[in-house]
């Protein structure tokens, strides 16, 4: 799979409809690589805090966002692990493997459907409940500590003009008046 088809294929998760064909994107500045390497990396220092939390609590940084999103899982959605494997990127063979490695520590359980009887949800227990909520409370912690610089940093890879197609330079300038000469 080439790229453009892997921006096909996430372009489906996110939108729910094929786009239309997308070419090959202009190649980018040193400038620009520059900012989105400091975008990365933001962003990595924030996800290695994550990681660093759950490992401390006894879960994998996995079973952190699991919780997550099965507490956080949108009112239209049911928490089944269908819709978490498609939440969390997952093939639902791994997705049914995260959810037995939680059910083992307490964390998760599973329900039975009141309205469908074939359907299994997916519930937090109390112990579940609490490890996420302290840890999603460090996590807010640290964002309101790091957020502005990853905001920062994500603001200047989007938002940077580009002029005349070279995105060198930093600011936008005002574009001049040309004379024009009567015949």
């Amino acid at each position: 799979m080439n790229l453009a088809e892997i921006h096909g294929a996430t372009s489906l998760a996110r939108h729910g409809e094929r786009q239309h064909p997308v070419k090959e994107p202009p190649p980018l500045s040193r400038a620009q690589m520059r900012r989105l390497a400091e975008f990365r990396f933001q962003l990595r220092k924030f996800l290695h805090f994550s990681s660093l939390a759950a490992n401390a609590t006894g879960i994998r940084t996995q079973q952190y966002q699991l919780l997550q999103c099965v507490w956080g899982m949108p009112e239209e959605l049911d928490p089944t692990i269908a819709n978490v494997a498609a939440r969390m990127l997952l093939k639902h063979n791994s997705a049914v493997e995260l959810v037995d490695r939680t059910i083992e520590q307490g964390l998760l359980r599973r329900c039975p459907d009141p309205t469908d009887h074939r359907r299994i949800l997916l519930r937090m227990t109390p112990l579940g409940e609490k490890l996420l909520g302290s840890l999603a409370a460090w996590h807010l912690r640290e964002l309101e500590e790091t957020g502005p610089e990853l905001i920062r940093a994500l603001r200047r890879v989007l938002l940077t003009p580009q002029l005349n197609g070279s995105p060198e330079h930093g600011k936008a300038q005002p574009k001049r008046a040309t004379r024009t000469t009567r015949n």
